[in-house]
Order: C-alpha cells, then structure tokens, then sequence
C-alpha cells in the first residue's frame, strides 16, 4: 500500500457518532470510508469485497460482529477483503477469543481510543502479514 493511498476501511457501526468521528479522522488520515449502519449491511458490504481492513462493531441489531464473523466463515467469500477487527465498547474476553477464534484479527475498544491511538493501531493491522494465507478475507487482491 502506498502512502498517497493508505488503503480502504469498512467501518460497520450502528452508533452514529461513532460512524462519524471514524470515518472524519479515517478520511482526513487519507483513507477511503465505506460505511454500514448494521451488521446485515456491513455482511453485504464484505461479500462485495475490495476493502483493506474492515472495522466491525461487536453489539448491533439485526446481526451482531458475530454473527457476521460466523456468517463469513460459512460463506468463505471468494472476494479481496483485509482484516477484520472489531470495534467494541466491551471488554469481555470471551467475546474477544471467540471473535479471534473466528477468524478476526484483533480488537479495538472504542472507550478510551484516540484518534491517533486508533490510527496508529490501523496502520499496524494494515501492516501486519496475513495470519492464515488460506483465509479469503486475506487474499491478495487478484488482477
């Protein structure tokens, strides 16, 4: 990735001020922002592709992170997606194992995250090799 293009984010929240200083701090770093109000919007996003790392809220209506996670693992889409790491205002580890477990990167808390610390953390996932190669949401992107 390179730095005129840090690269594309699909932030799934149904919080709406949480959408939104997202996706102003992601857009002023240079990053292109795709947006998905729920978890069911977010799942349609992921199986169109193309996006460098999705950013996905744990606790939403109609379908939750993890519901989303099971769902595209089932699924297994054949489509270019980076990472996903979840959002959260929770701190409870058996939501976080079981989110890793399937198959998310890692974790983001939204209480206490600044937007330097936040962009700081994205840049790492970013930057970090895939942990499984056979993983379609860690497919290179095909030509």
């Amino acid at each position: 990735m390179n730095s005129a293009y840090p690269g594309r984010i699909l932030l799934v929240d149904d919080d709406a001020d949480t959408r939104s200083i997202y996706s102003e701090f992601l857009e002023d770093a240079g990053y292109v922002v795709d947006i998905a109000v729920d978890g069911e919007e977010g799942l349609a996003k992921i199986l169109e592709g193309g996006h460098d790392l999705i950013l996905l809220d744990i606790m939403m209506p109609k379908l939750d992170g993890i519901g989303v996670l099971k769902r595209v693992k089932e699924i297994n889409p054949e489509v270019y997606n980076g990472p996903i790491v979840m959002l959260s205002a929770l701190d409870q580890e058996y939501i976080i194992k079981e989110a890793l477990d399937l198959g998310a990167r890692g974790f983001l808390r939204k209480s206490g995250m600044t937007p330097d610390l936040a962009l700081d953390k994205i840049s790492e996932f970013l930057q970090t090799p895939a942990l499984d190669s056979s993983s379609s949401l860690n497919q290179s992107p095909q030509n």
